[in-house]
């Protein structure tokens, strides 16, 4: 089964389409693909669903991950042994 794919045109700003060029590269996609990616779940649902996720993981485990944060963050807080002022 092959699908039809339409051509269309968009407008965004110059550091919009650099951001969006950069987005689609660190995923390995190329920019077409990647909108069409973003596109699909924005409509299906898929992306609210793993934003809902994420944030029942922020809510349930938040206070321990900025535990963690604080105690590998605190290490760089204080000069080290032999460094240069």
């Amino acid at each position: 089964m092959t699908s039809t794919k339409r051509q269309t045109q968009v407008r965004i700003t110059e550091n919009v389409l650099a951001a969006g060029k950069g987005a689609a590269a660190a995923r390995g996609l190329d920019f077409n693909k990647y909108v069409e990616q973003l596109i699909i779940e924005d409509t299906t649902g898929a992306r609210a669903a793993g934003m809902a996720a994420a944030q029942r993981f922020i809510d349930d485990h938040g206070a321990f991950l900025d535990d963690l944060e604080q105690q590998l963050d605190a290490p760089y807080g204080e000069p080290q042994p032999g460094a240069a002022a």
